[in-house]
């Protein structure tokens, strides 16, 4: 008989490993929707807090049950991952707004700041879903 348990890398590595296969899928939720909205009309700064907040409950689910699997926590974890959130949501849609500001017109400027703010907000996130909202 075999059992199926799930084996995943440990530590460090294994987590860091996982976070980016969830960030890059919710950063395709992300990018998605914000191209498209674009596309739509929407206003850019609208469209990029929209698609930030569909990328990050993507990420969010997706992390706390693949990533950061620290148990109890439930309102507390949550809490801090509002508060957490909140700054890298201000971060992020001013990030992409001053990058737009800055970078001469191209065919890829929204991409390029969206890419740039994405960054940013990732290198942020990690560390602190790390150390703080999924901490053991």
């Amino acid at each position: 008989q075999v059992t199926a348990t799930r084996t995943a890398p440990a530590g460090l590595v294994g987590q860091l490993a996982r976070f980016v296969a969830v960030g890059a899928l919710s950063a395709l939720v992300d990018l998605g929707v914000y191209q498209l909205l674009l596309h739509l009309g929407v206003w850019v700064h609208a469209a990029k807090a929209i698609s930030f907040i569909l990328g990050t409950t993507t990420a969010y689910l997706l992390n706390r049950r693949f990533t950061f699997t620290a148990a109890g926590g439930g309102k507390r974890r949550f809490a801090g991952f509002v508060a957490l959130y909140a700054t890298t949501f201000a971060i992020n849609v001013g990030v992409n707004a001053l990058a737009l500001a800055v970078l001469p017109a191209m065919p890829a400027r929204y991409t390029v700041a969206w890419v740039i703010a994405q960054g940013t907000a990732t290198a942020i996130n990690f560390v602190m879903l790390r150390t703080v909202v999924f901490r053991a």
